[in-house]
């Protein structure tokens, strides 16, 4: 029997959406009939075109694109897509595979590259860890966008402070880096911790370097 292989702590979000492009309605059909078979919703597109003017949900996704079409190859949209920043992992599927073409896709931030015939279990556990790989990618931009909203309510001075926290220095050192009492680095200390929600000194540190502050 056909299946997601995953662990429990991975488990898929039952909203994640497959987008499949090929030219061959053959393919598109069987493609929708094997995702939905494991309980995937599948959309399909005869072409990149349709598929970038199509309406997107913001879930987990992965794209299952075909190298080879009459119009616009698979590489193609891959790269418009990179110009236009969506960020959706693909999976590409080619008959036509070769070394240097699959190094290309790769290289540009395909996950994986099957050529046909693959297995269909192969193709799953693919778009299995494509999803998953997402739904983190998301998550992380999320937490990421809400420290941004937290950084916003730092003042000038506790930015400088918890840039040289970051580097390693000492109360002591940063009061006379910054010209100020070593009283008063605590106080902004503190108050950057309690802003930024810090739960330890290693938290805020690793904080600071998501915001990029360095």
């Amino acid at each position: 029997m056909l299946a997601l292989r995953e662990e429990p702590a991975q488990a898929l979000s039952p909203e994640s959406q497959v987008f499949i492009v090929d030219d061959d309605a053959m393919i598109r059909e069987a493609l929708v009939d094997l995702f939905g078979s494991v309980g995937l919703t599948a959309q399909a597109f005869s072409s990149t075109r349709a598929f970038l003017d199509a309406p997107r949900r913001d879930v987990p996704s992965c794209l299952v694109l075909d190298v080879r079409m009459p119009e616009e190859s698979g590489l193609d949209l891959q790269r418009r897509m990179n110009d236009r920043g969506l960020r959706i992992p693909i999976i590409f599927i080619t008959g036509h595979a070769d070394v240097p073409m699959s190094v290309r896709a790769m290289k540009l931030g395909a996950v994986n590259f099957l050529p046909k015939p693959f297995r269909d279990q192969e193709l799953l556990d693919a778009v299995g860890e494509a999803l998953r790989q997402d739904a983190a990618q998301r998550a992380a931009d999320a937490g990421t966008a809400e420290l941004r909203k937290l950084a916003e309510r730092l003042t000038p001075r506790e930015l400088d402070v918890l840039k040289a926290v970051d580097r390693g220095l000492l109360n002591k050192q940063i009061a006379y880096e910054l010209g100020i009492a070593e009283i008063t680095v605590k106080m902004h200390r503190s108050s950057a911790f309690r802003k930024l929600k810090a739960t330890t000194v290693a938290d805020m540190i690793q904080k600071v370097r998501a915001l990029n502050l360095r």
